[in-house]
C-alpha cells in the first residue's frame, strides 16, 4: 500500500513539472510567428488614431482598456 502510494505520487510528480517542458518558439515556427499579422499591434495607424481619440477624451495618453466620457475641448 505505502508503495502504490509512492509510485502514484511519482507519476503525477513527473507529469506535473514535465508539463513545461516545451515552453518557447520552435526554429521551423518563426517565421509564422514574425509575420506582420501576429505582431501586438497589427494596424499601428489605427492604433495611433486610438490613442488621440482617447487622449482626446480623457485628457491623457495610454489606457485605452476603459471607457470613460470628457468634453474633448483640448
Amino acid at each position: 500500500m505505502k508503495s502504490k502510494r509512492k509510485l502514484i505520487s511519482l507519476v503525477i510528480l513527473i507529469s506535473v513539472t514535465s508539463g513545461c517542458a516545451s515552453l518557447g518558439v520552435q526554429p521551423w515556427e518563426r517565421d509564422l510567428l514574425a509575420k506582420k499579422e501576429m505582431s501586438l499591434n497589427s494596424a499601428p495607424v489605427d492604433a495611433a488614431l486610438d490613442d488621440h481619440i482617447y487622449f482626446s477624451k480623457e485628457a491623457s495618453s495610454g489606457g485605452r482598456s476603459f471607457a470613460g466620457g470628457g468634453c474633448g475641448c483640448n
